[in-house]
């Protein structure tokens, strides 16, 4: 009698495979680890949802004072709460995509030995949760925007707003290529765990979320330029705020980069994939 599976796991045979249909089945499971990312992790706090706001909030006044105050940099004319909230936002987008998927194998090493299902799932749920951070962050933004336009600060949006889908898709793809590199390096050199907050913060001085581009002058404005997060950031900072720079040859550097990185991390994740519970 023949017998019939309702699933067949194979040997993944091709290392540069999404497998999106599979990962289409899964979509349930895809789902609830977004949920579990998003609701449980503030489940038992006193705040909750808040804090979600409360970081940004604290990091632009902190940018406020030491930055703006301190340090006098300059903001282009435009008022600092805005020109930091704009920054942050999406910065943080970025760096909870590099940083939360850039620990996949090593967090969930347990249950990938126990039970099977599509290894991106749990990296793209990190990238579907830090959206919808990104959007409840994006709500106080507009709050604030909101704010200082009745107060009849003039402020003016471009037509490059339309553009702010496509730069929000590569900060979501470059943080996933990043973090399925670094995660599968991690299996074998666990040193790399302890670079990566630094280097991440490293990375943030050399993105021009503090300063506008305006500000780099000689040298320095071809070693920002190298940055695909420079390109990125000041095109949705040009979007908003009608100030600084958009450079659509600097984005497409950065979305070239971003293809790049993105298949060298799938590569490189497909390939730890096969071996990493001997190793991790």
């Amino acid at each position: 009698m023949k017998e019939e599976w309702d699933l067949i796991i194979k040997p993944q045979q091709k290392l540069l495979s999404l497998n999106l249909k599979e990962i289409w089945q899964y979509r349930d499971l895809l789902t609830m680890f977004v949920k579990r990312d998003v609701v449980t992790v503030y489940k038992q706090t006193i705040l909750g949802p808040i804090w979600f706001f409360v970081q940004p909030i604290m990091t632009m006044l902190v940018y406020i004072v030491v930055f703006g105050g301190i340090a006098g940099i300059s903001t282009d004319g435009i008022p600092k709460p805005l020109f930091y909230l704009s920054g942050i936002i999406i910065w943080n987008y970025f760096s909870e995509c590099f940083i939360q998927t850039s620990s996949t194998f090593s967090v969930n090493q347990n249950m990938f030995g126990k039970v099977y299902f599509p290894r991106l799932v749990m990296p793209l749920s990190k990238v579907v949760s830090g959206l919808i951070k990104f959007f409840v962050q994006f709500t106080l933004f507009f709050i604030v925007y909101v704010y200082f336009i009745i107060k009849g600060v003039t402020v003016s949006v471009s037509l490059s707003i339309l553009l702010v889908p496509f730069l929000m898709m590569l900060m979501a793809c470059l943080g996933l290529g990043l973090g399925l590199i670094f995660t599968s390096l991690t299996t074998k050199y666990r040193d790399l765990q302890f670079l990566i907050q630094f280097g991440v913060q490293l990375l943030l001085y050399a993105t021009p979320i503090i300063y506008p581009m305006s500000l780099i002058k000689g040298n320095l404005t071809m070693l920002i330029s190298l940055n695909p997060l420079a390109h990125i950031v000041e095109a949705f900072k040009y979007s908003f705020l009608g100030e600084g720079s958009l450079s659509f040859y600097g984005l497409g550097y950065s979305t070239l980069f971003t293809i790049i990185v993105l298949i060298v991390g799938i590569l490189i994740f497909n390939k730890t994939e096969r071996n990493f519970v001997d190793t991790v």
